[in-house]
């Protein structure tokens, strides 16, 4: 089985590439379809929650599949929208909801939103990006969390966006070998325990970034050794030595590049 290194540098190789596959099956270019052909005709929040099809997709698009049960808040979302300091999409510490607030903003702009690139064509390529996304983790879930950091990583802006996400959570607990206990924790300490581990400012840097990648898809597959050809070797210390996760990090990374 390929390790999680291999499968996201496979899938990075030629990203767009990988994009044009995916967006070619079948069952993608049927959905992108039905939304690019009925999107426009969405014309308030109303139109565009009850429309199931159009609804999950657009969710799915913003990489929130798993609240599409949540109606009532996405709508109060759209309602509020984020030119208030106080709106829902503002005070959540979660930058997926107002980027959907920002793109579907029937406040504003009114029956005009869905007639835009904005709501049509980019939401399609974000839709892309996310079955990508979901298809790499049907064979690497290290490679699928990696990804999803290299696509996410502009938005991070502090360790609480971080601690907002379970994925961005899980990665920096992975590449830094912290407890997922942490989390019975005061977010305030452990915010401080991030900030310890990660200038979350580095994020912003292609170069830093790619090195923090290379550093959490080790740990990955080193801490999962059943999920690619990791070294028996690298288990049985990981087990049993007591060597630090930094040391054996530098052994395994030695091509990759460390953080």
């Amino acid at each position: 089985m390929l390790t999680s290194a291999l499968y996201y540098n496979m899938t990075m190789r030629d990203y767009t590439k990988s994009l044009e596959t995916t967006a070619s099956d079948p069952s993608v270019a049927r959905e992108s379809k039905y939304y690019l052909d009925n999107i426009s005709k969405v014309k308030s929040i109303d139109d565009f929650v009850n429309n199931t099809r159009i609804f999950n997709y657009a969710m799915k698009a913003f990489g929130l599949s798993e609240m599409t049960y949540a109606k009532g808040m996405i709508r109060k979302v759209l309602e509020e929208g984020t030119s208030d300091s106080n709106s829902l999409a503002n005070t959540l510490n979660d930058s997926r909801y107002k980027a959907l607030a920002e793109t579907f903003n029937f406040v504003a702009t009114g029956t005009d939103t869905t007639n835009t690139t904005a709501t049509g064509q980019s939401v399609v390529d974000k839709y892309v990006e996310m079955q990508l996304e979901t298809n790499v983790g049907k064979n690497s879930t290290g490679a699928e969390k990696a990804l999803y950091l290299k696509r996410v990583a502009p938005t991070i802006t502090s360790p609480y966006s971080i601690l907002a996400d379970k994925t961005l959570l899980s990665i920096v607990q992975t590449a830094f070998s912290l407890p997922t206990s942490m989390s019975t924790l005061s977010i305030d300490v452990q915010a401080k325990m991030i900030s310890a581990k990660l200038n979350v400012a580095d994020l912003q840097d292609p170069t830093k970034l790619d090195k923090f990648i290379n550093r959490f898809i080790t740990m990955y597959d080193i801490n999962n050794p059943d999920s690619g050809s990791t070294s028996a070797t690298n288990a049985l210390l990981v087990q049993s030595s007591g060597i630090s996760s930094d040391l054996l990090l530098s052994l395994a990374n030695l091509k990759l590049g460390g953080y």
